[in-house]
């Protein structure tokens, strides 16, 4: 049996990472032949979908265990349903959980340490110039996402015409609610680009209807990760998910807009 282990580095050595879906590492290792594989997470550089690729990447490993710390009541049910064995809660070395589970001391597989979050594990794990780093990383982390935001707004606005807007979006509202929630299913990345891609359209005069649809397909269909949600969750669960949420996002984007209107004054 294969036993997984989120890590922050490529070896044993390593501490156990925090969160599931962005653990930099993970080792593989083989109970029987006592062989260990580092292999490096796809989910850390993903705009969206981390956790999907991580379950993915596990499942196409065969690993019945998963030894890790805070792990999502989303990813552990998707885990639990193919039958990886989650042991959350860990803030040791990946040597020590390791050592832990083959002596059967894995006492709280419920819960992470009694219910406890990623964040309050940071604060309360004995150590904070670890919480004090894993912090500074975080705010590193945010630099790129910002330097994009500034990036894509200058393309936005460099490649996208006006012309070409107003010839795509007529201001029917059934014809804009489509096209902003095709854009939004076929597009890929942060959440906070759809915000300002969405604020860049309704400056250049695209209906509401539009621009709410797109946020909501950006955050809820994600066609360039169906693959890896089809590996993870199975190809009907994930075909079903991002159709229904197509298809809701007309009625909701409809009620939005028409509420915001009737709060405004407007018709």
């Amino acid at each position: 049996m294969n036993v997984a282990i989120s890590c922050e580095g490529p070896d044993p050595s390593s501490a156990v990472s925090r969160r599931f879906g962005v653990s930099p590492y993970f080792l593989i290792v083989d109970l029987e032949t006592e062989t260990i594989a580092s292999v490096e997470n796809p989910g850390v550089t993903a705009e969206r979908g981390a956790g999907v690729q991580a379950v993915a990447l596990l499942l196409n490993r065969d690993v019945g265990v998963l030894l890790t710390g805070y792990c999502s009541p989303a990813m552990r049910r998707q885990l639990e349903n193919n039958g990886v064995e989650v042991f959350s809660g860990l803030a040791c070395s990946a040597q020590d959980a390791l050592q832990r589970y083959r002596e059967g001391a894995m006492k709280n597989k419920d819960g992470e340490k009694a219910g406890q979050t990623w964040l309050q594990m940071a604060i309360s794990g004995g150590n904070p110039r670890e919480a004090a780093r894993r912090s500074w990383k975080q705010v590193l982390s945010m630099f790129p996402i910002m330097i994009g935001v500034v990036l894509l707004v200058g393309l936005f606005n460099s490649f996208v015409s006006k012309a070409f807007l107003q010839a795509v979006f007529s201001g029917h509202v059934v014809f804009d609610t489509f096209w902003g929630a095709s854009a939004g299913s076929i597009l890929a990345g942060n959440p906070i680009n759809s915000y300002i891609i969405g604020g860049e359209l309704l400056k250049q005069g695209v209906s509401l209807f539009a621009v709410t649809a797109f946020i909501l397909t950006w955050v809820t269909v994600g066609l360039v990760q169906l693959p890896a949600e089809i590996a993870a969750l199975g190809r009907r669960f994930a075909l079903r998910r991002n159709i229904a949420c197509f298809l809701l996002v007309f009625p909701i984007a409809i009620a939005t807009v028409l509420i915001l209107a009737a709060l405004n004054g407007g018709p």
